[in-house]
């Protein structure tokens, strides 16, 4: 469900609103609360809350950082592949432009990774961008071979920063809020709307009053899903410095220097 934030919103709000109205209805009619009772309720109440509060702000902050941490890797993605762009000016003009050309395909390759949310879709772009990689990586090898080794060495550099940056923008979407920090809060918000029910119910609480805590507390888990998962939610990382650099590239392409 983390991976559907509006599924899990609507599941959320059901099992939280179901857990509030067995509170009320069920657990409700079991028991009577005397005023000792009452003032302990009411600090059970208080102590889970807090403590839910604190673990969904910490769930957040840990949302928030990877969130960032996604789109500092896109800049530093498209920045590698620019740099490695340029120095494609270092090897021979044929070398250059088939350099030019394998990662002006790389970078389109890069952006529909973005955008794209099919799993066989996601499975063949990655097949694709290892295919373009060796590709890639024997362009910049042969010529270090056969010309200008010092410079091509450079580019070759160059080249495995490209490869680096891309491990490392995939490291940052496989990092994810740990399903234990989940399972936590889940246990505690249901602990959480049961004793509300519980205390509707005792203390004659007006009927629409079970539903806030409920609403509260699945969009509170909605904008955590959402901003963790980086295909599915409604706050994810644009590849606006790739998109920038991919047109950048393409009029380079279709206009050698050396023409």
């Amino acid at each position: 469900m983390m991976d559907h934030p509006i599924f899990l919103f609507l599941v959320s709000l059901a099992v939280l609103w179901l857990a509030t109205w067995v509170g009320g209805s069920i657990v409700g009619r079991r028991w009577i609360l005397d005023d000792d009772s009452r003032a302990d309720h009411t600090s059970m109440v208080g102590a889970i809350l807090t403590l839910l509060g604190l673990i969904i702000g910490f769930s957040f902050s840990m949302a928030v950082s990877r969130y960032d941490l996604r789109k500092s890797y896109e800049q530093a993605e498209a920045n590698a592949i620019g740099t490695e762009f340029v120095r494609a000016d270092l090897l021979p003009a044929a070398d250059a432009q088939r350099v030019r050309v394998l990662l002006t395909n790389y970078v389109d390759l890069r952006i529909r990774n973005y955008v794209v949310h099919d799993q066989a879709e996601i499975g063949r772009l990655k097949a694709q961008t290892s295919r373009l990689e060796d590709q890639l990586w024997a362009a910049v090898r042969d010529s270090a071979t056969t010309h200008q080794p010092p410079m091509a060495l450079l580019v070759m550099s160059g080249m495995n920063d490209v490869f680096n940056t891309q491990r490392y923008t995939q490291a940052a979407w496989w990092n994810r809020i740990p399903r234990s920090a989940w399972f936590l809060m889940s246990a505690i918000a249901l602990a959480g709307c049961t004793l509300i029910g519980f205390g509707a119910r005792a203390f004659k609480t007006a009927a629409y009053f079970i539903w806030v805590l409920p609403a509260v507390i699945s969009i509170s888990f909605f904008l955590i899903a959402d901003m963790d998962d980086p295909r599915g939610g409604l706050i994810r990382v644009r590849p606006q410095n790739l998109v920038d650099l991919a047109q950048s590239m393409q009029s380079r392409v279709a206009n050698p220097p050396h023409a």
